[in-house]
């Protein structure tokens, strides 16, 4: 929850001109590491940004102490946990980069990118977790190829599009600074035209994965995490095309882009859910049998 809320912190950041609110890093201003009066409400808005990967850190060491007492120890859990403490550790340096370099708009990108790696550790551990409970000793997974194809398409295509996004944000009018910031040397009308192309991909991606699960029985959970991925979509699509079409708005790129990380999110629990066998945990000390098979 942390991780996808700081998307959005990071968005109200860039909409709001308060990119450089804290004009240096580590320390908020000279001489202070955290905003002063003078700095106003710029300073105010990306030094709470900056506290909240504090909150972040926290909850990234409750998760390496839960994982650590895990009896038997899971080792997936475990290197996913640290993971997403290292994943923290390189996004807050990306971040004091994009300040230092005055937002250069390509270290921008790498600092939404590394963030969206982060929501994946995250995912990751989440549902090793709940698996770890609700499912401790690995079950038979069949698996149809067609369906394993389509869905690590999908993934494949969600992030190209994501990715993709970074370019239409760094290339429009929301800079992060109400300076004179770099943009990205691309066309906006353009690069957004392949964004929607891409979008609609993924829909149709989306479909056809669901319509390969939906004769079998032993599929309902992972027809219904395509059902919501399917929805939350079609609703950040629908939202991008409002936001172009108005004059791109503050306050809607900033859901746009908490929308983002709730379709990576999604496309993600589709993937686990399709290929149970992915990411299966590994390393208890106690004995686990698993088996898996690819249906053709």
């Amino acid at each position: 929850m942390v991780s996808v809320f700081i998307v959005l912190t990071g968005g109200v950041v860039r909409v709001t001109g308060s990119g450089l609110g804290c004009p240096t890093w580590p320390s908020c201003d000279a001489g202070s590491f955290t905003t002063t009066p003078e700095l106003g409400i710029h300073g105010f808005i990306e030094f709470a940004n900056r506290a909240l990967t504090g909150v972040l850190i926290l909850a990234v060491g409750w998760a390496i102490v839960a994982a650590r007492l895990q009896k038997p120890l899971n080792r997936t859990l475990t290197r996913l946990a640290w993971s997403q403490f290292w994943l923290v550790v390189a996004n807050s340096i990306a971040g004091g980069i994009s300040v230092l370099t005055g937002l250069n708009p390509y270290v921008v990108a790498l600092h939404f990118v590394l963030a969206i790696a982060l929501l994946t550790t995250t995912t990751l551990t989440w549902h090793r977790a709940r698996q770890a409970i609700l499912e401790p000793t690995p079950r038979l997974a069949v698996v149809q190829r067609k369906s394993a194809i389509l869905s690590v398409l999908l993934v494949s295509t969600t992030f190209v599009l994501i990715s993709i996004g970074t370019l239409v944000t760094g290339s429009g009018q929301h800079s992060g600074d109400s300076a004179g910031v770099p943009r990205m040397g691309f066309v906006w009308a353009h690069v957004t035209v392949v964004h929607g192309v891409l979008g609609t991909l993924v829909l149709v991606l989306a479909l056809v994965l669901y319509g390969s699960l939906r004769t079998r029985p032993e599929t309902s959970l992972a027809r219904r995490r395509v059902v919501i991925f399917l929805i939350v979509t079609v609703a950040q699509a629908a939202l991008g095309l409002l936001q172009a079409n108005i004059g791109v708005p503050a306050g809607l790129v900033a859901i746009h882009v908490l929308g983002s990380a709730l379709v990576w999110v999604g496309v993600l629990r589709v993937l686990l859910d399709v290929n149970p066998q992915l990411f299966r945990t590994v390393g208890l000390q106690a004995p686990v049998e698993a088996a898996v098979s690819i249906h053709r």
